[in-house]
């Protein structure tokens, strides 16, 4: 198998899409409790971290870009899910079904106010990778 050799280096940011930057900005910041790295008067975008992974939040329409909420959900790490979705649900957050565990994660889903898929994940059990 031939050796490649990749130019890119990693992940600067995940972009979602919002029809409201005002309504996203609260949930992302205030609901979620997320840090606002960014954010200029009168540009359609803001943008969010995670810790590892930097949330742009972007109106896309104002960008020439068709708005299409992501329906794949973007994971949330967080130390204990049932933890933090009791705290999301006394927040207003509604979940789509109970705590799903696969058997070496947890994980709860939700969507943010445009229809973004979320959800909350916690792996208990060492990865494996299969190369």
């Amino acid at each position: 198998m031939p050796v490649t050799t990749s130019q890119i280096t990693g992940t600067d940011f995940v972009s979602l899409p919002t029809r409201d930057l005002t309504a996203a900005m609260a949930f992302y910041g205030d609901t979620l409790g997320l840090r606002r790295s960014v954010y200029f008067e009168g540009k359609p975008f803001a943008e969010f971290e995670t810790g590892n992974l930097t949330i742009d939040l972007i109106e896309s329409d104002k960008m020439g870009l068709e708005y299409a909420p992501s329906k794949s959900p973007l994971a949330l790490h967080v130390d204990d899910v049932a933890a933090a979705r009791e705290a999301l649900e006394q927040r207003g957050v509604s979940f789509q079904g109970e705590i799903f565990d696969t058997g070496v994660c947890h994980m709860a889903f939700f969507a943010d106010p445009d229809g973004n898929a979320l959800m909350l994940h916690h792996r208990y059990a060492p990865r494996e990778t299969t190369g």
